[in-house]
């Protein structure tokens, strides 16, 4: 992408997989993990800087991440398509965030598009989704919400901290972060949450 690659590899079941090349000419591709042969790639989108999370349904291991237009779902075993969702960044935006996976549920955010969650379930020989809420006034740039008892924590373009309840949407608490912008990070410590502020102090 323009700023370079950020996004990290998964390893599923003896396979590397991740996203490579530019937003309009680009790919997920799932090389082995012994030989670093190619296995598959699926090359309709570009990456954008989210990184894949794994969702797995029955026997079905399912890769789920942000490309540059959209939230894909691909099947690890062979890049198939299984599911996809518009989810375009307008102006200076990127699709930054890497999905949270709650069982069946996927959890997504990107700058000026608030927070979804849909839930994804199969049906026959097809995987669909059903949205369960979307909450417009906390969305992320470019940092990835950690999801924590029940409830997701994260920065918002705004520079401030929110927590939103998972199971409804709703907004719980917004704090203000300190410092212009929103660069930072949140991440999961156990018995605390450590957050990096845009003022560059770690709390």
């Amino acid at each position: 992408p323009r700023f370079h690659t950020a996004m990290s590899p998964i390893i599923v079941d003896r396979l590397v997989i991740q996203q490579l090349g530019k937003e309009d000419d680009g790919a997920i591709v799932a090389y082995d993990l012994t030989t670093g042969d190619a296995k598959w790639n699926w090359t309709d989108e570009g990456p954008s800087y989210a990184s894949p999370a794994l969702l797995s349904i029955g026997n079905t291991k399912i890769i789920v991440t942000q490309t540059a237009k959209s939230v894909v779902g691909i099947r690890a075993s062979d890049g198939k398509l299984l599911w996809q969702s518009p989810f375009v960044a307008r102006g200076m935006a990127y699709n930054a965030a890497t999905p949270i996976i709650d069982g069946q549920t996927v959890i997504y955010s990107g700058q000026g598009r608030g927070t979804k969650a849909v839930r994804l379930e199969r049906q026959g020989d097809r995987f669909v989704t059903t949205e369960l809420w979307n909450n417009p006034d906390n969305s992320v740039a470019f940092n990835s919400p950690v999801l924590k008892n029940g409830l997701i924590f994260g920065l918002s373009q705004h520079g401030k901290f929110f927590c939103i309840n998972a199971r409804t949407g709703r907004t719980a608490w917004v704090e203000t972060a300190g410092g212009r912008g929103d660069f930072g990070s949140i991440v999961d410590a156990g018995s605390v949450l450590l957050a990096l502020t845009p003022e560059s102090e770690l709390i």
